[in-house]
């Protein structure tokens, strides 16, 4: 399709309203909206999603099973997402924090 065509007269704005409404996701136009963020379908998002429980997980175990002496652990970064969203976190009551620390999950456990 050429866009001349909508100016010549012989496509109609609706049938270009149409044609830009259902393009492709990876389309040129839906790069330039929507930036690296049209890359990532709803798969992409669940997988960076487990792949940060999955981390988050290891995280919380190494740090209830490592020595009371030992230096606390780095919290796991999460996966960066196109859009600047990130995975939904669940707040600490007692701390504020995203996530509770060493001394509330031995605090739990035991």
């Amino acid at each position: 399709m050429d866009l001349l065509d909508w100016h010549r007269g012989r496509l109609s704005s609706r049938r270009l309203a149409v044609l830009v409404r259902h393009m492709p996701r990876d389309s040129a136009l839906a790069r330039a909206v929507h930036g690296e963020a049209a890359d990532w379908g709803v798969s992409d998002y669940l997988l960076a999603a487990a792949v940060d429980h999955l981390a988050e997980s290891n995280w919380m175990f190494a740090t209830v099973n490592q020595d009371e002496d030992a230096e606390a652990l780095e919290y796991p970064t999460p996966v960066p997402r196109p859009d600047g969203a990130e995975a939904e976190e669940a707040t600490s009551p007692e701390s504020g924090r995203a996530t509770p620390g060493p001394a509330e999950l031995t605090r739990f456990f035991t």
